[in-house]
């Protein structure tokens, strides 16, 4: 890049918001520098390769169901495993009992089990939760009214003893949220797109969705190892030097870099949590289901290469566990002392490969908060990412997607062409 380059738009960030909206503005017909002050694209969407090994930085599923997603991606290149529908409950001071929560629909031999987790009551206003959800328009779901997932519980009639025991030690890992305070209308959304859709691993890892989005991207317009120093009346200063000058400019970072750059945004609450990998022998159970930790100081744990058989050299199983926060080191040790019990089995034999800590693991949704904000923020400045919406990956495409259709709508020099313009319109899909 020269010391001074002009473009139409400058879009800060190479994750899956930053990719959407650079793509969808290429579509468009504008020239467009999309600036990655890393070494590869993706923002929090990472896998690492080590020894034959495919650890995603922390536990990250794909969702099938994501409209964004299914718009963008092509899925059959992923060769994309699935987990087993549900999950399996621990509960007890060394796990021993255990239930299989699942929906009896599409999973019928869940149902002898599904009858024993509570009251006739629960169960009844659960299934009449779950198929409101699944059925009922998405702009229906959106428009519940603003609680709490604990309030939304409540309010579909399930009792609070019941949520706690069989419900929350779920969604805690899900929403990474101990007093599991976040949107209700999130949850919904969420539950829905979990009946609907199927929850899966890519073999190469979840670093191949960005990667696949970012080939869609013209030659030259994605500059990795670009940070942006400061953004300025007629652009952006780069940190290496030199400038990119542009009528407008979408930043599309995480929530603590974004402020950074735009000091008019509020600040964003992150969840955190540390995720363990370790390679076992052989697989300390067969099940492609993720084991939920009822009683204990785990979210979760899976055998995540009985699902994804590519995640681990043959002959090796590699194990995913992830715990609230960020764990200490005595944590960390106690959290393996827990896998022995919940899988019943020794893990002397098991090597502990990869810790990651991730402070900005989910950004937090306020049950106040609309489940998508603007982008615009005022003339020539944008920014977008899942802390404009929902955290997720849907979230984070569609609120590109929402950063693009503004700059396009702004920029009315340059006249994108008529059938890009319609896929755009139609584009947004769910704002999660």
């Amino acid at each position: 890049m020269t010391r001074t380059a002009r473009v139409d738009a400058v879009v800060v960030g190479a994750g899956p918001a930053g990719l959407a909206c650079a793509t969808d503005l290429c579509d468009a017909g504008l020239e467009v520098v999309l600036l990655e002050s890393a070494g590869r694209v993706g923002g929090r969407m990472v896998s690492d390769y080590q020894d034959g090994f495919v650890l995603d930085r922390g536990f990250q599923v794909f969702n099938t169901a994501y409209p964004q997603v299914r718009r963008r991606v092509d899925l059959r290149a992923l060769r994309l495993k699935a987990f087993e529908a549900g999950f399996v409950l621990a509960r007890g001071a060394r796990g021993e009992r255990r239930d299989r929560v699942a929906d009896p629909t599409r999973e019928p031999g869940a149902l002898p089990g599904m009858l024993r987790l509570g009251p006739p009551r629960d169960l009844l206003a659960l299934a009449a939760l779950g198929t409101w959800d699944m059925l009922a328009p998405v702009g229906l779901v959106k428009r519940r009214r603003g609680t709490t997932v604990r309030q939304a519980l409540q309010g579909a009639g399930l009792d609070d003893a019941f949520c706690e025991a069989v419900l929350a030690p779920f969604l805690r890992g899900v929403f990474l949220d101990q007093d599991l305070a976040v949107s209700g209308r999130f949850f919904h959304l969420v539950l829905r797109s979990m009946l609907r859709g199927s929850l899966c691993l890519p073999e190469r890892g979840v670093a191949q969705i960005p990667l696949q989005l970012a080939e869609r991207l013209p030659v030259g317009v994605l500059r990795l190892g670009s940070g942006v120093e400061r953004l300025d009346g007629d652009g952006v200063r780069l940190a290496e030097g030199g400038q990119v000058r542009a009528p407008a400019v979408v930043v599309a970072t995480g929530p603590a870099a974004a402020r950074a750059l735009l000091p008019q945004l509020p600040p964003v609450s992150a969840r955190a949590v540390t995720t363990l990998y370790h390679a076992a022998p052989e697989a300390p159970w067969p099940s492609r289901q993720l084991l939920v930790d009822g009683d204990g100081q785990l979210l979760h744990t899976s055998v995540v290469s009985n699902v994804q058989p590519g995640y681990a050299p043959p002959g090796v199983a590699l194990v995913s566990t992830s715990l609230l926060g960020t764990a200490s080191p005595e944590q960390v040790q106690a959290a393996e002392r827990r896998l022995a019990e919940l899988y019943r089995t020794s893990t002397r034999t098991w090597e502990r490969i990869a810790v990651h800590r991730i402070s900005e693991a989910l950004p937090a949704l306020p049950a106040a908060q609309p489940l998508s904000l603007r982008t615009r923020l005022g003339p020539g400045r944008y920014v977008c990412g899942d802390h404009r919406a929902t955290a997720s990956v849907q979230g984070a495409l569609a609120s590109g997607a929402h950063a693009a259709r503004e700059v396009l709508h702004d920029l009315a020099a340059r006249q994108p062409r008529p059938e890009a313009l319609r896929e755009l319109r139609n584009a947004s899909g769910a704002t999660r």
